[in-house]
């Protein structure tokens, strides 16, 4: 008897362990979804299918003006599944469909995920002052740190500028001085009235995809529009 009750002692303990670690891979698991999502209140996802009216706001627009399939993303800068995004998906959309003429596509901010996020969308907004925004673009995708650890500071920002050889002092008055506060707010808001509740969102003619899909997602729906 003394020898089963320590059989089933240590039968319990193991038992334990496992349910405990099921559960630590079960919360591990929920926090990997492919989007970052915004608190409480933001607006309601567009139904799937329903086309959304969306523009292309005020920044550079890579690939042919009269492209018949315009794709427009709103993201953070300090979002992690944006960076995935920006790897997996915007690399091949590029090559495959802007550089060859059929598509047009636009970034927008929705920066939403604290003071960093704001920064790095002004300062993306001042390298474009300077003819720069796209090379700016990449450069914070490729440089990236922790949300809000001081990774887009404003003088790490400054000193991207200064890596790609824009005129840090005028960077930095713009910066500064809050210069396109106001545009990175507005985008914002047209993706809020658009329907984004979390980044990245991707439009392609108005449709969404929510989150980083794989880049088979986003080619499957361009193709479709091409085809129309």
């Amino acid at each position: 008897m003394p020898l089963l009750m320590a059989l089933l002692l240590v039968a319990s303990f193991f038992l334990g362990r496992l349910t405990s670690q099921v559960e630590y891979l079960k919360k591990g698991a929920a926090n990997t979804a492919p989007v970052a999502v915004a608190q409480p209140g933001a607006p309601t996802t567009p139904i799937p299918g329903t086309k959304v009216d969306v523009d292309t706001g005020k920044l550079p627009v890579k690939g042919n003006k009269n492209a018949k399939v315009t794709v427009i993303e709103f993201a953070d800068f300090q979002c992690p599944f944006c960076e995935k995004w920006f790897k997996d998906s915007e690399a091949p959309l590029i090559k495959e469909y802007v550089d060859t003429g059929k598509v047009k596509f636009a970034f927008r901010h929705y920066a939403f995920l604290g003071q960093e996020s704001t920064w790095a969308a002004e300062a993306a907004e001042c390298a474009n002052e300077q003819g720069k925004f796209w090379e700016y673009h990449d450069y914070l995708y490729t440089h990236q740190g922790a949300e809000n650890s001081g990774a887009f500071a404003k003088d790490k920002l400054i000193g991207f500028a200064g890596a790609l050889g824009l005129d840090t002092n005028q960077f930095s008055s713009c910066l500064n001085s809050d210069k396109y506060l106001k545009n990175v707010n507005d985008d914002l808001a047209a993706g809020q009235k658009a329907g984004v509740n979390g980044t990245p969102a991707t439009f392609v003619n108005g449709l969404i995809i929510v989150g980083a899909q794989p880049y088979a997602t986003l080619k499957q729906m361009i193709d479709k529009e091409l085809a129309r």
